[in-house]
């Protein structure tokens, strides 16, 4: 489990939610143009409640999403 300090120097951003938990996130840019969103939700305790990943295309229309945690659904078109 990952301390909110070691949340806030992984991901960069974040917003509080509701309840006291936050959503980290971080956004990648590829060398084609594409940008990925790491999403990742914790309760107050900052535990993972769940984790998935976006892509957008050079335009920054959503593309695929991929939810990782908590279980693996695989990429799925938008």
């Amino acid at each position: 489990m990952s301390s909110r300090h070691q949340n806030e120097k992984k991901f960069g951003h974040w917003e509080d939610l509701p309840g006291g938990g936050r959503r980290y996130h971080p956004d990648i840019t590829g060398r084609s143009g594409w940008r990925a969103r790491y999403l990742k939700d914790v309760d107050a305790g900052e535990t993972t409640v769940r984790f998935w990943q976006e892509i957008y295309d050079d335009t920054g229309r959503p593309v695929e999403i991929h939810e990782k945690f908590p279980v693996d659904k695989g990429h799925q078109k938008v």
